[in-house]
């Protein structure tokens, strides 16, 4: 059996390809889910690809996520900036996570420039639009592989 990783996704994601394409780009998260399981696919990997428009469901499948994948891709969406509870349980759980982002938050509003999940993840990339998440998944298997 391959080794899982959990992709999971935040608030209104599931409205990209129409939401401000010129800033998130126009591919939908489907067409997003589809490279990812590609890449994965190419490095032995099995993904479970996953969004919600709710806090307390993304705190639910990290705890999940630390029983069940060896580790995990977060594209936490404006919950990056605000959520203590995202960071509480990214600390309860023992198994790495990048953090992604479409936009490059530091050249953005000053409220997007602080993440509360970048002090307990293994690293960030942002500001590559959908190749972020190419980007997030070729870090996490290189962490997961070594």
């Amino acid at each position: 059996m391959a080794p899982k990783v959990f992709i999971l996704n935040g608030p209104n994601l599931n409205a990209l390809g129409k939401r401000e394409p010129g800033i998130y780009g126009g591919k939908t998260l489907k067409d997003i889910e589809a490279d990812c399981q590609t890449l994965a696919e190419t490095r032995g990997y099995e993904i479970d690809f996953r969004q919600t428009n709710h806090e307390g469901v993304l705190v639910d499948w990290l705890h999940e996520a630390g029983d069940a994948a060896v580790g995990i891709a977060l594209n936490p969406g404006a919950y990056g900036h605000t959520s203590i509870a995202l960071q509480d349980a990214i600390r309860a759980i023992g198994v790495p996570v990048v953090e992604l982002h479409l936009s490059n938050i530091h050249a953005r509003e000053a409220f997007r420039h602080v993440s509360m999940v970048a002090p307990v993840a293994a690293g960030m990339i942002c500001g590559f639009g959908a190749n972020s998440y190419q980007l997030a998944l070729r870090a996490l298997f290189d962490i997961c592989d070594n």
